[in-house]
């Protein structure tokens, strides 16, 4: 569900001017790649970038990979073009939509090299881990955008969600630990340490990182 709540005048005047060549509307049928970025080259999906602090981070470390990112709050969409245009980034797509809807309908099948999702909400609550984002519909729309040997990052600050996600993907054949079965990864170099993480870190949580590789 797409939420646009409030958003500040920047932000607006970022969605005004940038969003248009910068932003990827919501399709139900499959989008080119190439054209949408106006070039052929590695394809990372960032799901729920929030304020697009990572999202920005690998823009502008990484020139030669084509970046997606997916995420519902307008005011996030409207914080990274700001970024964007600041960094001066052509690398970087953004969608307001939902990722599931996204990676079902609009992503053509194979066309990813990397999908991560990093910290999203825990649902700390047990009634309300039927709303975790990890489960297996979310596992089928990943193997079906992922190409082979691509690969799926996830990060939690929260212990019990890592140990969620470990039991859920060590269930999937179509994903290999890269790890070691049931292990977690180091960070790697392409995942910078967020403000989230860093808060987490104040508070004493431990951050799991999960890499798996689609056979």
């Amino acid at each position: 569900m797409v939420r646009n709540g409030r958003i500040t005048a920047a932000q607006a005047d970022a969605l005004e001017r940038l969003l248009p060549r910068f932003g990827l509307p919501y399709s139900d049928n499959t989008i080119d790649l190439a054209d949408a970025f106006g070039r052929a080259a590695p394809t990372w999906l960032e799901i729920g970038f929030g304020n697009g602090d990572v999202l920005l981070n690998m823009g502008s470390n990484h020139p030669d990979t084509n970046i997606i990112g997916a995420e519902v709050h307008q005011s996030g969409i409207g914080h990274a073009l700001i970024g964007i245009e600041a960094n001066e980034l052509d690398n970087v797509r953004l969608i307001q939509h939902d990722a599931m809807e996204i990676m079902e309908n609009m992503l053509p099948p194979a066309s990813l090299d990397k999908v991560l999702l990093l910290f999203p909400d825990p649902w700390h609550k047990k009634r309300h881990h039927k709303r975790r984002i990890v489960q297996a519909d979310f596992l089928n729309a990943v193997a079906h955008t992922l190409k082979p040997g691509g690969i799926l990052h996830c990060a939690t600050d929260w212990a019990e969600y890592g140990e969620w996600m470990i039991e859920h993907l060590e269930q999937d054949e179509r994903f290999e630990n890269m790890a070691g079965k049931g292990l977690p990864s180091p960070r790697p170099e392409w995942r910078p340490v967020t403000r989230f993480e860093r808060r987490g870190h104040r508070l004493g949580h431990d951050v799991t990182d999960l890499l798996y590789q689609r056979r």
